[in-house]
C-alpha cells in the first residue's frame, strides 16, 4: 500500500520541479481513486475475487501497482503521470479488497481482530511514503518513489511464494453481472455500507490533505514532531494501533458498538482540531494522534460485518462493491477540501466539512445493531 500516497508525500517538490498548479497536484491523488474504484467496479461486474486464485490476483496486481508507481521516475509530464497513478489505482483495487477475504478464510472466530491487523498493514503502508519523505529530509524525491516501488514488490513476491488461502474458503461464484445488484438488496448488508460510506468520507480527505493542514499549522510556527512530513506520518500511521483496538473491541463488544464509537470519536477530532492549529503545540499533536488512531479503527469491522452478513458465495463481490462505492465518495471529498480551504482562506477549519460522514455512518451501524440479523456479527455481538 506504500504505492497510495507516493505521489501525495512529495506534492511540494512535484508542483516546484514540474510546474503544476495547486489543482494539478490534487489530481495526482485522486488519479489513484478513481483508478481504484472503477478497477473495483470492473473486477465487482465480473466476480473477479470470487472465480480467480487470491494469491495469484493480489500478486498480479501488487506487480502492476510497483510498475505503474515507477512510471513517475521517467517524469512523463502532467497527463502521463496522472495515467500513472490511474493505473497504480486500478492495480490496487485487485489487492486490497481480495486480501481482505483472503485473510477471512483463515478465521471465523477472531475474524475481526484479524481483519483489523490487515487494515493495519494498509495503514502503515499508507502512511510510509511521509515516513520516507521526512527521512529523506533533502534527498531527492524519486528516492521516496523508489522506495514505495520496491515495498510493493516485496509484497508481491510474499503472495506469490508465501501465502496461500485458508481451510475456511468460501464458495466460488461463476460470472453473472446480476449477483452485484443481489448484494446490494440485502438491507443488514446496506445499512453495514452506509456506515462504512460515511467512515470513507472522512477517512481517505483527512489522509490526502493532512499533510497540507500540517504544513499550514507549521507556517505558523506550530510544529510537532519537528517537520510536517513527519507529523502526517505519525497522525496516519498512528491508526495501526486504532485497527488493532478496534479489532479486538469488535470481536468483545460487538462491530456495530465499535464503528458507531469510533466514528463518534474521530467526528469529534474532526470539529475539534481547528481550535488548536494555533497551538499549544502538545495538544495539536494529540488530537491529531487520537483522530488517527480512531479514524481507521474502524475500518476493517464494516469489511468484517459483511463477510458474516453476505451470501457466503459472494464475498468476494460484496467486499469489492463495499469498498468500489466507499472509495468514489472519497473522490469527491479528497476534491472537496482545497476548495474550502480556499473559501475559507486557510486549512484551520477545513476539516469540519468532514463532519456529516461519521454522523451518517453510526447512524447505520446503531440501526443496524436493532435488527434480528445482527446476531450473525461477531458471534452474537452487535
Amino acid at each position: 500500500m506504500t504505492c497510495w500516497f507516493s505521489a501525495t508525500a512529495i506534492l511540494p517538490e512535484l508542483i516546484r520541479d514540474w510546474g503544476l498548479t495547486p489543482a494539478q497536484a490534487g489530481w495526482l491523488t485522486n488519479a489513484v481513486q478513481i483508478g481504484f474504484v472503477l478497477g473495483a467496479l470492473a473486477a465487482s461486474l465480473v466476480n473477479l475475487p470470487d472465480i480467480m486464485r487470491l494469491t495469484r490476483l493480489i500478486a498480479g496486481s501488487a506487480l502492476l501497482t510497483a510498475l505503474a508507481n515507477a512510471a513517475l521516475l521517467l517524469e512523463p509530464g502532467f497527463a502521463g503521470a496522472i495515467a500513472a497513478r490511474f493505473v497504480t489505482g486500478a492495480a490496487l483495487a485487485g489487492l486490497y479488497p481480495p486480501a481482505m477475504k483472503l485473510m477471512a478464510t483463515w478465521f471465523v472466530r477472531g475474524r475481526g481482530f484479524a481483519l483489523g491487523l490487515l487494515v493495519g498493514g494498509l495503514t502503515l503502508g499508507s502512511s510510509m511514503p511521509h515516513l520516507f519523505r521526512a527521512l529523506g529530509g533533502g534527498l531527492d524525491w524519486r528516492v521516496v518513489v523508489i522506495a514505495s516501488t520496491l515495498a510493493t514488490l516485496t509484497s508481491a513476491l510474499i503472495f506469490g511464494l508465501l501465502v496461500r488461502e485458508g481451510p475456511h474458503a468460501f464458495g466460488r461464484a461463476t460470472f453473472d453481472p446480476r449477483q452485484a445488484l443481489a448484494v446490494l438488496r440485502n438491507r443488514p448488508v446496506l445499512l453495514a455500507n452506509i456506515g462504512y460510506f460515511g467512515h470513507m468520507w472522512e477517512l481517505y480527505a483527512m489522509w490526502a490533505w493532512f499533510l497540507a493542514f500540517a504544513t499550514a499549522a507549521g507556517q505558523g510556527g506550530v510544529m510537532p514532531f519537528g517537520s510536517p512530513s513527519m507529523f502526517a506520518f505519525v497522525a496516519v500511521g498512528s491508526g495501526v494501533a486504532g485497527c488493532i483496538g478496534g479489532g479486538l473491541l469488535s470481536d468483545r463488544i460487538g462491530r456495530c458498538l465499535t464503528t458507531a464509537g469510533m466514528m463518534a470519536v474521530s467526528g469529534a477530532c474532526a470539529a475539534l482540531i481547528g481550535f488548536a492549529f494555533d497551538g499549544p503545540e502538545w495538544l495539536l499533536a494529540l488530537i491529531a494522534v487520537i483522530w488517527g488512531v480512531s479514524i481507521i479503527g474502524d475500518s476493517a469491522q464494516f469489511s468484517a460485518s459483511v463477510t458474516e452478513l453476505a451470501d457466503q458465495r459472494l464475498i468476494g463481490t460484496a467486499l469489492t462493491l463495499q469498498v468500489s462505492i466507499g472509495f468514489a465518495l472519497t473522490v469527491l471529498a479528497i476534491w472537496l477540501m482545497p476548495q474550502i480551504a480556499g473559501l475559507l482562506g486557510g486549512w484551520q477549519w477545513t476539516f469540519l466539512a468532514l463532519l456529516p460522514g461519521p454522523a451518517v455512518g453510526a447512524w447505520a451501524m446503531l440501526r443496524l445493531r436493532r435488527m434480528p440479523e445482527a446476531a450473525l456479527l461477531a458471534g452474537g455481538r452487535r
